[in-house]
């Protein structure tokens, strides 16, 4: 299959990607919905997660990805492996986060992944960001008493916005009390991981618990 190109950067605040969108019957999807829901929040190509269904069968695995085009893709290769607890979905986090976690069975949300968002470095963009109070919000509302957020960027300041957010929610505690994970905990590795790793700069790796 040849490689799909797209935009690098899209504004998930464009009227665009502000129109509601309908969930498929999970039903069909998964071929078992009492296993534990991993959402993995803006994930891209999606290989990240195909590993994970593949070495980590035990779970299901949902990616949200803007760009729907990459999401097409994903699907097909995930067709192709003949994969039940896994599905990519073409959704906006900023606006159907809350429908979509709703949509999900109850008490099935385990982990929530967030890796190398785009960082929207202007500082009139930051409300572009993934992470805003009101998502934290809603993704404490629906995450299991044992559930954990994964967070992980090659930017700094980043990684600490993000984890700042997170623990000024009521909800939320960091699992190290460095903060930081010298090893990626899930034992796999997204492509943008791999490639700054080589490239000998850091990647700032955080996981944030229910209390």
């Amino acid at each position: 299959m040849a490689r799909v190109r797209v935009r690098q950067h899209v504004n998930p605040l464009s009227s665009k990607y502000q129109q509601s969108i309908s969930f498929p019957d999970w039903s069909q999807v998964y071929s078992n919905l009492s296993l534990p829901f991993y959402l993995d929040l803006g994930c891209a190509r999606g290989r990240f997660l195909l590993q994970m269904a593949q070495q980590y069968p035990e779970k299901n695995y949902l990616g949200i990805e803007i760009r729907e085009a990459l999401v097409d893709e994903a699907n097909e290769i995930k067709t192709d492996h003949n994969l039940t607890n896994l599905h990519y979905l073409f959704a906006n986090i900023n606006s159907s986060l809350e429908k979509l976690l709703t949509s999900l069975p109850p008490n099935s949300l385990e982990l929530v992944m967030i890796q190398f968002p785009d960082p929207w470095f202007k500082k009139k963009h930051h409300k572009r960001r993934v992470v805003q109070p009101e998502i934290v919000e809603i993704l404490a509302e629906f995450l299991r008493k044992d559930g954990r957020i994964f967070i992980q960027s090659d930017i700094k300041e980043l990684a600490e916005e993000m984890c700042q957010i997170f623990l000024e929610n009521p909800n939320f505690l960091s699992l190290s009390p460095n903060i930081w994970l010298l090893e990626n905990p899930l034992g796999i590795m997204t492509e943008r991981e791999i490639a700054t790793l080589n490239k000998g700069e850091n990647v700032y790796r955080a996981v944030m618990m229910m209390k």
